[in-house]
């Protein structure tokens, strides 16, 4: 008996949508970097799910382009619609959440912890009522930059797939940069990395991650935005050492700590162990497996 071509077909897509799933996370998560953190995750990785099964359904091997290439141009689409629906707030709002993230992120990189809403209130000149006003108004509001996200020039509002792939070294460069993030979260303090693991690879509500913490939601997002602080610096700090910011005193406690985990991470791991966090296109792979 012959095979039927439309079960063939099914089988094939749900082969192509089971294995490039992680892509999803990994894309999302690259966005949740651009966006302000009360962005939420489970609303973008529904959004990038469903742009994955129609790319699947879609997909046309004879055109030469890699799945999962075409799968992220795909759901990078849907999460870029996603935020322009959402993405209704003022200019005067856009205003004030920059300058209170430039303030939150200046007092995490000279103090090394998250300010509390007095000292942001003292960083803006400002009292803690217009601090907890703006945040307010965040959580009301989806504040993106779509610029951060997709590239200038005549074609940047339109998510079509490039005709120039990227070159093996470009790919070797990314994967390196992943595996140096996988390296950077193992290393973090117990608590922190607790919090990036449990939110970001297991996609877990603060809620529950407050609850195993025994702290409250609050300080859940202060540990999160720590802790994503300081990842950024400890990659940088292998990558890119000029980005890494000098704000804390050389000899000061806050600096020694961060020159100890930036030691940290370039010792967890080799470029082999580094490139072994990913497949040869790229995509990171289920370390938990």
């Amino acid at each position: 008996m012959s095979e039927n071509p439309t079960t063939t077909r099914t089988t094939d897509t749900d082969s192509l949508i089971s294995a490039n799933l992680p892509l999803v996370g990994h894309v999302v998560r690259e966005m949740l970097a651009r966006v302000p953190a009360h962005v939420r995750r489970d609303e973008l990785f529904s959004a990038g799910s469903e742009a994955l099964v129609a790319a699947a359904h879609a997909y046309d091997a004879g055109r030469g382009v890699p799945f999962p290439a075409y799968a992220a141009v795909r759901v990078r689409g849907a999460l870029l619609d996603e935020l322009r629906g959402q993405d209704w707030a003022s200019r005067s709002v856009r205003g004030k959440v920059r300058k209170l993230e430039s303030a939150r992120d200046a007092f995490v990189a000279q103090h090394g912890r998250v300010p509390t809403d007095a000292e942001l209130a003292a960083a803006l000149e400002t009292d803690v009522r217009t601090v907890v006003s703006i945040r307010d108004d965040v959580q009301r509001s989806f504040v993106v930059s779509l610029q951060s996200v997709v590239s200038e020039g005549p074609e940047a509002s339109e998510m079509v797939i490039p005709d120039d792939r990227a070159t093996p070294e470009d790919l070797i460069v990314e994967r390196e940069r992943v595996g140096y993030l996988r390296d950077a979260v193992e290393v973090l303090p117990e608590r922190l990395r607790v919090v990036v693991e449990e939110y970001y690879f297991n996609n877990r509500p603060m809620a529950e991650i407050a609850e195993r913490l025994g702290v409250t939601e609050s300080r859940v997002s202060q540990l999160r935005a720590e802790a994503t602080a300081l990842l950024r610096e400890g990659i940088n700090s292998q990558l890119d050492p000029e980005r890494v910011s000098s704000g804390d005193k050389p000899d000061g406690c806050a600096a020694r700590r961060r020159a100890s985990y930036y030691a940290a991470v370039a010792a967890q791991g080799t470029l082999r162990t580094r490139l072994a966090k990913t497949t040869a296109q790229g995509v990171p792979v289920d370390m938990s497996a």
